[in-house]
């Protein structure tokens, strides 16, 4: 029972850092910009691809929420620049949460973000 405890509370330790999800610490300036539908009427464009980031997350996640929004948004900018688009359309970001882990009282969550990258027809 000893070691039981013991490993749960460390197993508590090590996974309390992980419970926000973050970006690398690079700029968001010079990312492409999450654009709506409406904004590229006049613009002709054609599409790159579709980005899909997920991450999950062992642990309790309470202080995630005000940020998945943000750290969604950001995820898909970051992808549209390595592909070398010129903004993101259809952002669409969501969290699932599961109990699926070690013990069933650790919950698991996943964080999706996902979108389509486009270009803009010069």
């Amino acid at each position: 029972m000893r070691t039981v405890l013991l490993l749960v509370s460390i197993l508590f330790t090590l996974s309390g850092c992980a419970a926000v999800p973050v970006l690398n610490n690079t700029s968001t300036a010079n990312l492409p910009p999450v654009m709506a539908l409406e904004e590229l009427r006049q613009q002709p464009y054609h599409k790159v691809g579709r980005i899909l980031v997920t991450r999950k997350v062992y642990a309790a996640d309470y202080a995630v929420a005000p940020t998945l929004q943000e750290w969604g948004l950001d995820a898909l900018r970051l992808e549209a620049y390595k592909m070398d688009a010129d903004a993101v359309i259809l952002p669409e970001i969501s969290s699932k949460e599961s109990n699926i882990f070690i013990f069933p009282v650790f919950p698991a969550t996943e964080y999706r973000a996902a979108g389509v990258a486009i270009k803009f027809l010069r």
